[in-house]
């Protein structure tokens, strides 16, 4: 009796287990996620705009320059750091430095296949799966997301108007002006029902890739835009009732949703298996530069999933960009190079002398202490893919700017 009682309380939710277990024990704004600091988008570093560039015949990356050059700014600047390049899918230069754990922490080196948080990098991963989701479903990147939005949040001026490309490109406005990494479940409903009077305008925030997370959810029938869970569950026991239990369900669910969308969408069409939203012990720590004392551990990020979160190696995300680009697998090539061209989930569209380079960032600090990461889709079929656990150099330079600086640098004639 108890499950059916169950079964008829969630019957708003589908091909999705709740356990009681599980949902007891999910915390909708862990305090480890509070005072973090993460990327700023293109409020970051150099500005760059779009430039068409002319190439010449002759040109090409002289592949051990760039790395060599990329080892020597990096090799006496950072806790350590991990870099492999990529043409066609298969490696052509990797680059490996001292530690993603320190001796004290257990003594781990940075190869390809160590995992780290790749923070706002998680971003692309997500636009991968909405992108996708749409064109399956056959919906307009420019249709508005407001009734694929929880019906009983509080709609603000303007959010009628806000559209799935807003979201991923950073112009819906939301929390406009305010420098602020927050994307939990509570913080975005606050803010759709304050709307959004800068339509239009780039604003670099974590929330607007968290939406995704919750409208590939409502999008896929997971959960539905009108269910409610205020009535009783009988495995919730004391929790029922309480004003948050319609929240923490929706939030629950969401990301157990959007998890496994991108696993059966994104990363198993790439063979890939190991990103997780927590912190398993094998994976790198982040420190302080120079280093002094231990790592830091960011800890489970599934509150904020969508626009960070997802902690993967060198490996899997290579193996996705490929499969994304090239293998069709994921999505069309076409459908692919459309999304990037979107700026879907990129932060920089930059013209070089060997065709179009596009870049995602991602940093997640607190304390000092830093995860840095780095995904280009590059001329010539490469793909690169760069992570550091540290700021880089005791002024922390911008990780993007000293990378994209010496691959611009390396091509030669």
């Amino acid at each position: 009796m108890a499950q059916k009682a169950a079964a008829k309380a969630l019957a708003h939710v589908h091909n999705i287990t709740v356990h009681e277990s599980a949902l007891r024990a999910h915390v909708m704004r862990p305090s480890h996620v509070k005072g973090v600091t993460s990327s700023r988008g293109l409020h970051e570093g150099t500005k760059i705009r779009p430039v068409t560039v002319r190439r010449l015949p002759s040109q090409f990356l002289d592949v051990k320059a760039f790395g060599d050059a990329l080892h020597a700014a990096l090799k006496d600047s950072v806790a350590g750091y991990v870099m492999q390049l990529r043409q066609n899918s298969k490696t052509i230069y990797t680059l490996e430095w001292k530690w993603a754990k320190t001796k004290s922490d257990g003594s781990r080196k940075w190869t390809p296949a160590v995992r780290m948080h790749v923070a706002s990098c998680s971003k692309l991963i997500t636009a991968m799966a909405m992108t996708r989701l749409l064109d399956h479903k056959k919906i307009s990147y420019d249709a508005a997301i407001a009734s694929h939005l929880p019906h009983y949040w509080k709609k603000g001026p303007n959010v009628g108007k806000v559209t799935f490309r807003h979201l991923m490109t950073h112009t819906s406005g939301f929390n406009y002006k305010v420098k602020s990494s927050d994307s939990d479940y509570q913080f975005m409903k606050s803010q759709v029902e304050a709307g959004t009077k800068n339509l239009g305008k780039y604003w670099y925030q974590n929330m607007n890739f968290g939406l995704c997370r919750i409208l590939i959810a409502t999008i896929n029938g997971n959960i539905s835009t009108n269910g409610h869970f205020a009535s009783n569950i009988p495995f919730l026991g004391s929790l029922t009732g309480l004003p948050f239990i319609n929240d923490m369900i929706w939030d629950f669910v969401t990301i157990q949703s959007y998890v496994k969308y991108v696993q059966e969408h994104v990363f198993k069409p790439a063979g890939v298996t190991g990103p997780t939203l927590n912190h398993p012990s094998p994976d790198a720590l982040a420190y302080n530069f120079p280093v002094d004392g231990g790592g830091w551990d960011s800890g489970d990020l599934s509150s904020m999933s969508g626009g960070a979160g997802w902690h993967m190696s060198p490996d899997d995300y290579l193996s996705v960009m490929g499969a994304f680009r090239r293998k069709g697998t994921i999505m069309s090539n076409k459908q692919a190079q459309a999304m990037l061209d979107n700026g879907f989930g990129i932060d920089v569209i930059m013209g070089t002398p060997l065709g179009t380079l596009y870049n995602k960032n991602g940093s997640w600090s607190k304390d000092g202490h830093q995860e840095q990461s780095l995904a280009y889709f590059l001329p010539d079929d490469m793909e690169l893919v760069v992570l550091a656990n540290s700021p880089i150099g005791k002024t922390g330079k911008f990780f993007r700017d000293v990378v994209t600086n010496i691959y611009s640098a390396s091509i030669k004639s």
